[in-house]
């Protein structure tokens, strides 16, 4: 029967691995809130009286909600990923809607500035459960691909903020700041909620023609970004040498919205292929509920018990046993990984090489004022950031998929060409010639973008999948340790010390203590201490790639192609990687 055909099939796609990646990709897409912080930025320092250290403060934890995420990582270690979804749905919508209301003054008195900060860091800290939940499942689902798969979510990521952009222009026409801050409270939580039930583990067994198919398509999903990258260049250009209607950022926000729905077409076509080949066996398989199916590894033999003399007698070498590593690549403990040389000089580059770019982002609305730039050029310093880092992740992602595939090149070898990349964009900054911050934001953007896949891919490859969700969410840490050094230590209090100097005031007639710096020596030395810091987190991503050359020049994914590894899913419907 017709009817009954297109029932089945709906339920095929709904139920498919390729319908989860595409669910990834559009919660991914709305998980970059964070990164639209400088164009409200300005508001939050003048309504609540900020000097420019104290909103370097509020900027600080919010990066510390965004990427302090170990306890989404543990959490998911024993939940399902619709559990991690709800949890950052409910904190997203909750932590923005009180700093929407203390920035408008409806919450009563002036609300204090632990308060601030701790309503953005909630907010914020529901990327790290997005992140958790949808992009740690979908690079579980295709392992073989991580590189990809990486590229692609974070690449969504960066254009987000682009597209919260066009978005707030077009239900709000710009000027007023404030009601982003509302867009980006309910609309993150409202993506979440509606993939609640999509995202899960789905693993399928991968012959070599559906590994070529498998590329194929994340090539028709990498060409669909490609384009809505382009538009929202194309647009950002236009919206700033032309004046627009409030109809015309509708007609914008449209086309926005009509291209995110375009890769639906790829997950039908990749479903319909699947859908036509299944056996009547695996028809008979989908009639069973997913709550049910236990997919188990092979079981091994028992292995022998070790001889009484070569067991650990004392505390001391029972614990050095338990932080003995096993060979790179395969399932390190959270303990092993967290105390290997390998994951500190991972750690160490991602602070000050991310920390660096993380800082100019943030404080590029401050950096355009300073340097004379009218707000719609800093708006449009923050779409440009947003387009170059997607630009950046999705290039890292599969450029270095490739370079690893054809050449062994290591990951952490590409991350310090990425970071030495960096440093130009910091010297734009600090010299702040005349139009030089457009190419700032491009660069910057760009290379915080690329970094990002290479660790996060660099992180499965080391210490394995099964504890990857908090090895993910740990690394994520650095970025926050980097910013509160960086850009609250240094570019923070430098700013404020110029300031004071100049003696601007943004009110001093109105008594308020909000300085204003203005002119090229208020970012100088700080971005100057931050090429410093940036060309030496390359040095140590360089050592890392040194040490890793030898793994990296073998077949890091053989075990997977071999079939020697299976997942298991368990009565939630989430699953861990069997060896």
């Amino acid at each position: 029967m017709p009817m009954a055909a297109a029932a089945a099939f709906a339920a095929h796609v709904l139920r498919g691995r390729w319908f989860m990646a595409y669910g990834s990709f559009l919660i991914m897409s709305a998980a970059g809130a964070t990164y639209i912080f400088a164009i409200y930025s300005k508001d939050i320092k003048s309504t609540l009286g900020y000097t420019q250290e104290q909103l370097n403060t509020v900027g600080f934890f919010k990066d510390v909600g965004a990427n302090v995420g170990i306890h989404a990582g543990l959490i998911a270690e024993v939940t399902s990923p619709w559990f991690i979804l709800a949890i950052g749905a409910a904190m997203n919508l909750g932590g923005y809607l009180m700093l929407y209301l203390s920035v408008t003054g409806r919450v009563g008195a002036k609300t204090p500035l632990w308060l601030v900060c701790l309503y953005i860091a909630v907010g914020a800290n529901s990327q790290a459960f997005a992140n958790t939940g949808a992009l740690v499942t979908c690079v579980k689902n295709f392992p073989e691909s991580r590189g990809v798969i990486l590229g692609l979510l974070k690449g969504f990521v960066g254009l987000s903020g682009a597209i919260f952009t066009q978005l707030y222009l077009a239900f709000y026409g710009g000027g007023n700041t404030k009601p982003l801050i509302l867009l980006v409270g309910w609309l993150p939580a409202a993506v979440s909620l509606a993939f609640l039930g999509t995202i899960r583990i789905i693993r399928t067994p991968r012959s070599p023609a559906a590994a070529r198919r498998e590329y194929r398509a994340f090539c028709g999903f990498l060409y669909v970004s490609l384009a809505l990258a382009a538009y929202l260049m194309v647009a950002i250009i236009l919206q700033k040498r032309l004046r627009f209607t409030r109809a015309e950022y509708g007609v914008s926000a449209a086309v926005v919205f009509a291209m995110l729905l375009l890769p639906f077409t790829i997950v039908v076509r990749e479903e319909a292929a699947l859908f036509k080949n299944k056996s009547p066996e695996e028809e008979e398989a989908d009639d069973v509920p997913r709550a049910l199916s236990v997919v188990t590894a092979p079981a091994k033999p028992a292995a022998q018990p070790s001889p009484e003399s070569q067991r650990p007698t004392t505390a001391t070498a029972r614990i050095l046993q338990a932080l003995r590593p096993p060979p790179r690549g395969e399932d390190y403990t959270i303990l092993q990984a967290l105390v290997s040389v390998d994951m500190v000089l991972l750690f160490t580059a991602t602070v000050f090489g991310v920390g660096g770019t993380l800082t100019a982002i943030d404080n590029m609305g401050q950096i355009g004022e300073s340097l004379g730039y009218p707000q719609r050029s800093v708006a449009t310093f923050v779409s440009l950031i947003s387009i170059w880092n997607y630009l950046g992740r999705v290039a890292a992602g599969f450029a270095s998929e490739a370079l690893l595939a054809r050449h062994r090149l290591p990951r952490p070898l590409i991350l310090a060409v990425v970071l030495l990349l960096t440093a130009p964009g910091h010297l734009l900054i600090a010299f702040g010639v005349p139009g030089s911050l457009y190419a700032a934001s491009v660069v910057v953007g760009f290379c915080f973008g690329a970094a990002q896949p290479l660790i996060l891919a660099s992180v499965s490859e080391l210490f394995g999948f099964k504890y990857y969700s908090t090895l993910y969410n740990f690394c994520g840490t650095a970025s926050p340790v980097g910013s509160y050094i960086l850009n609250v230590r240094v570019a923070g209090r430098m700013y404020d010390r110029e300031a004071a100097r100049q003696g601007h005031g943004v009110a001093a007639a109105a008594g308020k203590k909000a300085l204003t710096c203005i002119g090229v020596r208020c970012y100088r030395e700080s971005f100057l201490v931050m090429t410093a810091v940036t060309v030496a987190a390359a040095a140590v991503a360089a050592v890392l790639a040194w040490r890793t050359r030898v793994f990296y020049a073998g077949d890091i994914y053989a075990k997977f192609k071999d079939g020697k590894t299976e997942l298991g899913v368990d009565s939630n419907g989430s699953g861990t990687a069997k060896e």
